[in-house]
C-alpha cells in the first residue's frame, strides 16, 4: 500500500512538474540591441506568440546581425563593408542557384558543389522542420576564372552585393576565382541564421541588404595536425577540414609520419604499415588519403603532405636488413634516448645509404599520384641530432668516403643534402605536374641566419619557422631574402600548457599574435601537434583557438591588446560551428556572457 500510495504522489508531482515544463516551453528569451552595438538578452521573457515586436529580436543570432556594423562576421571583411538594418524570412529552397556561363565543366562542378554545401550549412542551422518562406533569393555568381590551381599565387578576392527589391532578393558575388567565390558564399552563410519558428519549428532570416569588399591580408592560412604520435579517424580529418573552410583557411598541413608511427598505405612499399603502424585498423589506405584531398579541395583547402625527414624517422623504417637493403635508418628505438633524439623512440634517415633514397622514390611516388607536386612539398627537417649520425660507424664511415670529416659543418652538408636529394626525386617523379618546384622546412640549425645560405637555396626552399614571438629569426631570414611561414610557437602551438614547462595559450593570445606583412611572410599555421590529443579531444583542442588564428591571418585586424570587439563574433562562429559541421568547440565563457555582450570582459 506504501509503495502504491508513493507512486501515485511521484505521478501527481512529475505531472505538474511536466505541466510547468509546457508552460515555459510557451516562452522565449529575446534579445535587444543596445548602446555599443551590443545584444542583450531582454529582462524577461515573452510568450512565443508575442516575442517579437519593437526592438526585440527572437534570437541572440539575429540580434547580431543588425546590432554590429560587422552583423557578426568571422573572420571579418578586409575592405569597405555595409549591411542593411533589416532582415528577411528565408528558407534554403528559397535560394536558387542560376548556371554560371562561360566556365569550364569542371569549375562549373566546384561551383554547384559549393553551393550544394552552402545549402546544406543553412539546412543545418535551420533543422529539418525549417519554417517555409515563399520569398525568392537569386544568387548570383560571376567568376573569372576556370583555374583550379589553388597555391600562395590564388586571387581569392571578393564581392558581395545583397539587394531587395519588394518580395525577392539578389546576391552577386563576384570573384577572379572559384575559391573567391566560395569564400563569398561562405560570408553570405554568416549572413543568413536561425530564429524560433512556431510550434517547435525554427526558420531562418538574412539581411535585406549588403555591400562587402574582401580579400585576405596572407596567402598561407592553415592548421597542422599531427597522425604520427596519435592516428585521427577520417571523419575527425573531413570535420577539421569543414571547421577550416568556415574560417577561410586554405591549409591542412598533415604531419602524417614520426618516429612513433607510420600510418599511410604505400602499395609499392607495404612493409612501411605493416611495421609502422599501430595497428591494422589505424593506416590511412589510398581511397582515404584520396577522400581527404577531395573533401578538402572542394572546400577551398590545400592539403600539405608531411612526411617527416631524416630525423622523425623510425617507425615503418625498421626492415631494411632483413630484406637485403640494409639500415635505411639508424639509432632506431636507442637508448638512453635523450641522447639520440628529442622524444622516444628515436630514429634518423640513413643518409649514406643509398637504398633510403629509392625507398623515398618509391613512398613520394605514389603520393604525388594521390596528392600532386603542389600539396607533396613538406620535407619535415626539424629536431636532427647530430649526436645520432655521429655515434653511427657506417654514417661516419660513408662520410669519410665523402671527403668530410665530422665537425657541426660536415653534418649540416649531410643534413641539407639530403633534403635537396630529395627535391631532386621529388621533380624528377612530378614531371607532368609544374606546379610548384618547391619544398617546405621547419627552422631548425640547418636555417640558421649565420649559415643558411651556405645549404639551402632561397629559391627552393620555404622555411616554416616555430619561434616565440620576441626572437629575431623572422626578421633575419627575411634580410636574407628567403620566404617564411609564421608559427608563433607561443601562441600558436595549441598542444602547449598540456605538457611539460609549457603554457597554455587562450584565443586571446592566438588572436592578438602578429606576424609581419612582409612580402616574403607567406601566411602562417596554428600547430595541434599530436602527443596529447586523439579523437576525442580533438575539437575542443582546436577550435575555437584556430579560429582566432585565422582572423588573423586573413584579416589581420590592426587593434592589438583588445579583443573586446572580436569576442561576439567569436562567440556567434562557435556556434556556427556546432550547428554547420558538428565541431565541438570549447567554450570561452559562461553563456550568460554570449547572451550579455560585453558584461564579462
Amino acid at each position: 500500500m506504501r509503495a502504491l500510495l508513493c507512486s501515485f504522489a511521484c505521478l501527481l508531482v512529475f505531472g505538474e512538474v511536466s505541466d510547468a515544463r509546457r508552460g515555459a516551453a510557451t516562452f522565449h528569451r529575446t534579445y535587444e540591441c543596445a548602446q555599443g552595438h551590443r545584444c542583450q538578452r531582454t529582462a524577461r521573457p515573452y510568450e512565443l506568440a508575442n516575442a517579437v515586436g519593437g526592438s526585440r529580436h527572437a534570437s541572440l543570432q539575429a540580434c547580431r546581425l543588425v546590432c554590429s556594423p560587422s552583423a557578426g562576421l568571422w573572420p571579418i571583411p578586409t575592405g569597405p563593408m555595409t549591411t542593411g538594418a533589416n532582415y528577411l524570412p528565408v528558407n534554403p529552397e528559397s535560394l536558387r542557384f542560376p548556371k554560371v556561363n562561360g566556365l569550364g565543366k569542371q569549375a562549373g562542378v566546384f561551383l554547384k558543389s559549393s553551393f550544394d554545401a552552402f545549402k546544406r550549412s543553412l539546412q543545418a542551422s535551420c533543422g529539418h522542420e525549417c519554417e517555409p518562406a515563399r520569398r525568392k533569393v537569386d544568387v548570383r555568381l560571376a567568376v573569372e576564372s576556370s583555374n583550379l590551381y589553388l597555391g600562395w599565387e590564388t586571387n581569392e578576392a571578393y564581392s558581395l552585393e545583397i539587394a531587395t527589391m519588394g518580395s525577392d532578393v539578389t546576391v552577386i558575388i563576384s570573384a577572379a576565382t572559384v575559391y573567391g567565390a566560395r569564400h563569398g558564399l561562405e560570408t553570405l552563410s554568416q549572413l543568413i541564421v536561425p530564429v524560433p519558428g512556431s510550434n517547435g519549428t525554427s526558420g531562418l532570416v538574412m539581411l535585406d541588404s549588403a555591400n562587402i569588399r574582401d580579400k585576405p591580408v596572407f596567402q598561407h592560412r592553415g592548421l597542422l595536425i599531427d597522425t604520427g604520435r596519435n592516428f585521427l579517424p577520417v571523419r575527425d580529418i573531413l570535420r577539421t577540414i569543414d571547421g577550416l573552410a568556415s574560417v577561410k583557411m586554405n591549409v591542412l598541413h598533415w604531419h602524417a609520419t614520426d618516429t612513433q608511427s607510420f600510418p599511410i598505405e604505400i602499395r609499392g612499399v607495404p612493409l612501411m604499415a605493416m611495421y609502422g603502424a599501430y595497428g591494422p585498423d589505424k593506416v590511412y589506405s589510398v581511397e582515404d588519403m584520396q577522400q581527404i584531398v577531395r573533401h578538402a579541395n572542394s572546400k577551398g583547402v590545400r592539403v600539405i603532405v608531411e612526411i617527416d625527414s631524416p630525423s622523425h624517422a623510425g617507425a615503418g623504417w625498421e626492415w631494411g636488413e632483413s630484406e637485403g637493403l640494409g639500415k635505411l635508418a639508424v639509432c632506431v628505438n636507442q637508448l638512453p634516448w635523450r641522447d639520440y633524439c628529442i622524444q622516444p623512440p628515436c630514429g634518423q634517415l640513413n643518409p649514406v645509404n643509398p637504398n633510403t633514397f629509392d625507398v623515398l622514390r618509391s613512398i613520394y611516388k605514389e603520393l604525388l599520384a594521390t596528392f600532386g607536386r603542389n600539396q607533396m612539398m613538406h620535407l619535415g627537417g626539424d629536431e636532427l641530432f647530430i649526436d645520432c649520425w655521429n655515434s653511427t660507424e657506417e654514417v661516419t664511415q660513408g662520410m669519410s668516403k665523402m671527403d668530410l670529416g665530422r665537425t657541426s659543418e660536415d653534418f649540416l652538408k649531410v643534413w641539407s643534402s639530403v633534403h635537396k636529394r630529395e627535391l631532386e626525386i621529388l621533380d624528377e617523379e612530378s614531371q607532368q605536374d609544374k606546379s610548384s618546384d618547391k619544398a617546405i622546412l621547419w627552422s631548425s640549425q640547418l636555417t640558421a641566419p649565420e649559415h643558411i645560405e651556405s645549404y639551402l637555396d632561397k629559391a627552393k626552399f620555404v622555411v616554416q619557422t616555430w619561434v616565440e614571438a620576441d626572437k629575431d629569426l623572422n626578421a633575419r631570414l627575411l634580410d636574407l631574402g628567403y620566404q617564411l611561414i609564421v608559427s608563433t610557437k607561443d601562441a600558436w602551438y595549441l598542444d602547449h600548457g598540456f605538457w611539460g614547462s609549457t603554457k597554455y595559450h587562450s584565443w586571446r593570445d592566438a588572436y592578438n599574435n602578429r606576424i609581419p606583412q612582409h612580402q616574403g611572410v607567406l601566411g602562417g599555421e596554428a600547430c595541434m601537434w599530436g602527443e596529447y590529443v586523439a579523437s576525442g579531444s580533438l575539437d575542443a583542442r582546436v577550435w575555437p583557438r584556430a579560429a582566432a588564428v585565422a582572423e588573423r591571418l586573413w584579416s589581420d585586424p590592426p587593434s592589438k591588446g583588445s579583443t573586446a570587439e572580436a569576442e561576439p563574433r567569436l562567440q556567434a562562429h562557435i556556434d556556427r560551428l556546432r550547428r554547420r559541421t558538428r565541431v565541438l568547440a570549447d567554450a570561452i565563457a559562461p553563456e550568460w556572457c554570449d547572451q550579455h555582450e560585453g558584461q564579462c570582459q
